[in-house]
């Protein structure tokens, strides 16, 4: 902020007797000060008056504004109590005299002249409740409180809500406060005598503030916006606000808390009762049934004030009244509401930076947050030179054309120039915002007509089905019928385009039956058309993604989040988001529900990716394999630290997570459950030190124990992953976690072929550096050696045949079992990598590792890749539509567009004829290549 007051623009005096008054106060000065005192004084009855008074002060503030601010809050600090009242006032009046001069010369803008409103009424207020919480100190109605307290309050705080709150107060504003008080700070039954003195004190604060006297006033002062305020005295208890909030708290309230602040009193006391506070504030979904509060407030505020028809300037509230200030609040506020629980970099104070904010993060256009903005930004001046006249609370532009005239000197303008420019502003800010709250109304975005009949007929629409809809729970509130009865025509023609409607329409109501509750997802649709349009497309091709979507509704949050449509970003940008949401979290149990809806959403992108065909069936499965290594990685510590504070740090050097199987190979599909081994190093400590220490073994089987329960136990965002530990040393009989003496011993002296086989898509996830790296070295080392090709395939072929016998049936569309299916086709590719002792690579390099060491050939090798590619596109598509075993004729049309666009084939029939061919030249591919070894 600049401390020298240039003018860069000058008001007009509309006055010219009072405007030449004033410049005679100050014969010394002389150019654009001369006249900004002169067009001030000719334009404000108010500021003259002021102007008259600090005659003597003025001139030396003019010089340096800011340090003129300064010296005079440093004046007040030093007034003793009893007269602190009428010094406040002197202070309001310099202050408010000067900030009008550096506003009306464009000298500050308007964030440096709302926050030099808001700095004085912060240490005002300070002031005053310090000197009124003195006398009680003083007269030992505060149990256990000195002299010493007064500076934090004696656990009392004001909050400062609304524009003070926001460091935005206008330039006649009232200030709107909580007072709040820490009942901690008192002890036993010593609140219970405070609790009067510090509501006394509450009123004294606010009657030095706000009453008249010959002086003025300081800052007319509102306490009402506290907890029911006709039955609450002016100071509650913060846990008895707190449970009013948690209770009975209404969205406006939520809005109100965006700009809370502490500004005087227990600042620590009130910053941590906003932070318990906060998830009342910023709920964790995507709160769009907040719009329709905020339109509800809105239209109340019209009906109340009368605030109909078109935009008229005489008398316009630039307030309340349509395209005014407050639309702009609502519109930044409630775009907050929606999205600052899940992104906290929205939860901004000031209404300018919050649009900002919003715009950088994507949940409005930038061109939106730049017109808002400077709309803001004129409004608000007009609203000061409204106010600055007289002094007066008001906000409506003048009704005659003399109020208009003065009006426009005041801004240095003409009248006609100032009529237009601000009517050209209120229309635009209310086709904006209006827009955004009600956008099926005259100057929103009105969504194509549809009509609901037609829809219907289009679909063959079951007229019984629909009267169901009406018992469901998600339709059990007024408000959720009056919503979707708007939604109803776009939904049924969304449904309509399907490639059945009628299994579309069928799926649907499964999505609707069952939702626990509507109101929060039809606002959402209601707020983006767009929704309608995906869940048209998951409920016409995956039903029974349609049906997971119905449990877990939030994940549509995710869509509109920001960025749901771009490219994957990878396993380390994840880790970091994914850490970032944990350590919101301070309970163990919150974090693991945290993560829990974190990969919910995750994965239905995933899953929504492959349904729109915007990545492959193979891109699928490593995007989902590297999802869970992100949870192990993330998680994995977690787990630990939990368990450490009961049993201590890990003995040793810790253990380490390694993925088998598809998980070891990075790609799974959507239903996979997770094969792990882990594997510690106590390093020769006998046990772990901690509050119940426990011997190094069981210390790390429980903790094993503890990861899979982190993964698999049903809470109440569900689960993540299903974990299966059979792989390890011993299988299902052995320890659950493992040492890394013992995994050596075992590797090296008793694992059978088909353990080395597994080894071959092995990798450590989540661990200690060093350990991790030792045991992927001695993998690739074990590995390495090389196996005799003979052995190895005798033992692939005796595997082959326990499969075999044990799988009772098989199914035309069966990818994993059976002969010529990818369970052997794997093999094989491990018996490849293992023969050869090369430790990495998947299925194309282990099948090329086999044909070049000459014992397959490579119309054999092309026959498994391809018949593997084949199945896995299968197999991902069928795990996305559905938990059960594939069956064409169950996934209904959509389903089947879907299988054969991943697959290629023209028409179901072809598939499977294909499917039969494919794994039946695999099938005697293998049979070839293992009979040639037998008979060698």
């Amino acid at each position: 902020m600049n401390d020298t007051l240039i003018p860069t623009r000058l008001p007009r005096p509309f006055d010219r007797d009072r405007g030449a008054e004033g410049r005679a106060l100050f014969p010394d000065l002389s150019g654009d000060l001369a006249a900004l005192i002169e067009g001030t004084a000719g334009c404000s009855p108010y500021l003259g008056a002021l102007m008259a008074k600090e005659r003597h002060w003025l001139p030396g503030a003019m010089v340096a504004p800011l340090a003129a601010l300064s010296e005079e809050k440093a004046r007040l600090s030093e007034i003793a109590p009893d007269q602190i009242a009428a010094e406040l006032r002197r202070g309001k009046r310099r202050m408010a005299l000067l900030v009008a001069l550096a506003d009306l010369s464009g000298a500050w803008d308007l964030s440096q002249v709302t926050g030099a409103l808001s700095d004085f009424a912060d240490h005002a207020v300070a002031l005053a409740l310090r000197a009124a919480l003195a006398a009680e100190v003083k007269r030992n109605k505060l149990p256990g409180m000195g002299e010493a307290d007064l500076a934090t309050g004696c656990g009392l705080v004001a909050l400062a809500m609304g524009k003070m709150g926001a460091g935005e107060l206008n330039y006649s504003s009232d200030i709107d406060l909580i007072v709040l008080y820490d009942e901690a700070r008192y002890r036993g039954e010593d609140v219970l005598e405070a609790r009067p003195a510090l509501i006394r004190a509450t009123r004294k604060m606010a009657a030095t503030l706000n009453d008249i006297t010959s002086e003025g006033y300081v800052f007319r002062t509102d306490l009402r916006l506290r907890p029911d305020p006709s039955v609450t005295p002016v100071c509650m208890g913060m846990a008895a606000a707190e449970r009013y909030y948690e209770s009975l708290g209404r969205t406006w309230e939520r809005a109100a808390y965006i700009k809370a602040r502490p500004c005087a009193g227990d600042i620590a006391a009130g910053e941590a009762f906003l932070e318990d506070l906060r998830p009342f504030v910023w709920r964790r979904h995507l709160d769009f049934a907040a719009i329709q509060d905020a339109h509800d407030v809105r239209l109340a505020i019209r009906r109340k004030k009368g605030f109909f028809g078109p935009i008229q300037l005489a008398g316009h509230d630039m307030k309340l009244g349509r395209g005014g200030i407050r639309e702009i609040e609502f519109f930044a506020q409630f775009h907050q509401i929606v999205a600052g629980g899940r992104d906290a970099s929205l939860r901004l104070r000031g209404t300018v930076p919050a649009l900002a904010q919003l715009a950088e993060r994507g949940w409005i256009p930038q061109a939106t947050a730049e017109v808002l903005s400077r709309h803001y930004r004129a409004h608000r001046e007009v609203e000061h030179r409204v106010q600055m006249i007289n002094d007066a609370q008001t906000h409506q532009l003048p009704s005659g054309a003399e109020g208009l005239s003065r009006l426009a000197a005041f801004m240095g303008t003409g009248e006609a120039e100032l009529g237009r420019e601000i009517k050209d502003r209120l229309e635009e800010v209310h086709s904006v915002t209006e827009a955004f709250f009600a956008p099926d109304k005259p100057g929103g975005k009105a969504q194509p007509e549809v009509c609901a009949e037609e829809a219907e007929a289009e679909i063959s629409f079951d007229e019984a089905l629909v009267t169901r809809w009406r018992s469901y729970p998600a339709l059990s509130s007024e408000r959720a019928r009056h919503i979707f009865d708007r939604l109803r025509p776009q939904l049924l023609q969304s449904l309509s385009r399907a490639a059945r409607p009628e299994e579309a329409l069928t799926a649907f109501d499964g999505f609707l039956r069952g939702l626990p509750a509507g109101v929060q997802l039809f606002s959402m649709f209601q707020a983006n058309p767009q929704l309608i349009d995906l869940l048209g497309d998951i409920t016409g091709t995956a039903p029974d993604l349609a049906l997971y979507l119905s449990r877990n509704s939030a994940v549509f949050d995710a869509v509109i989040g920001g960025g749901f449509f771009a490219e994957w970003p990878g396993e380390d940008a994840l880790c970091k988001e994914l850490d970032r949401a944990l350590q919101i979290e301070e309970d163990y149990e919150r974090k693991l529900d945290a993560a829990r809806r974190w990969v919910k959403e995750w994965h239905f992108r995933i899953g929504v990716h492959h349904l729109r065909g915007l990545i492959e069936p193979k891109e699928a499965g490593h995007e989902y394999a590297e999802l869970a290594s992100v949870v192990l990685r993330v998680l994995w510590p977690v787990v630990q630290a939990e368990f450490a504070t009961r049993h201590g740090p890990p003995p040793g050097r810790g253990a380490a997570v390694m993925g088998m199987g598809s998980m070891g190979a990075g790609r799974l599909n959507a239903r996979s459950d997770l094969d792990l081994i882990v594997i510690y190093d106590a390093a020769g400590e006998e046990s772990s030190e901690g509050r119940r220490p426990l011997a190094s073994r069981v210390y790390y089987a429980r903790l094993t124990q503890a990861l899979v329960t982190a993964l698999s136990a049903p809470m109440a965002e569900g689960r993540l992953y299903e974990v299966d530990m059979r792989l390890r040393p011993s299988g299902s009989q052995g320890p659950v976690a493992t040492s890394w003496q013992s995994f050596r011993d075992y590797q090296e002296t008793q694992a059978w072929t088909w353990e080395h086989l597994a080894l071959t898509r092995a990798r450590v996830v989540s661990g200690p550096e060093a350990l991790s790296k030792d045991i992927m070295e001695f993998r690739r080392d074990l590995i390495a050696r090389g196996r005799a090709k003979g052995p190895v395939l005798k033992d692939v072929a005796e595997m082959r045949a326990r499969i075999a016998a044990a799988k009772t049936a098989v199914t035309p569309w069966d990818v994993k079992t059976g002969r010529g299916r990818n369970q052997e086709i794997e093999l094989m590719a491990q018996a490849g990598g293992l023969i050869a002792g090369d430790p990495d690579g998947w299925i194309g390099e282990g099948l090329d590792l086999a044909v070049r060491a000459g014992w397959m050939e490579p119309a054999e090798s092309a026959a498994l890749l391809s018949t593997y590619r084949l199945l896995w596109n299968i197999g991902q598509v069928g795990k996305l539509l559905s938990g059960k075993a594939l069956d064409p004729d169950e996934i209904g049309e959509g389903g089947r567009a879907l299988l054969l666009r991943d697959t290629g084939a023209e028409t179901i029939e072809a598939l499977q004829a294909q499917v039969a061919a494919s794994t039946e030249a695999a099938a005697q591919a293998i049979d070839a290549i293992l009979e040639r070894e037998a008979d060698r």
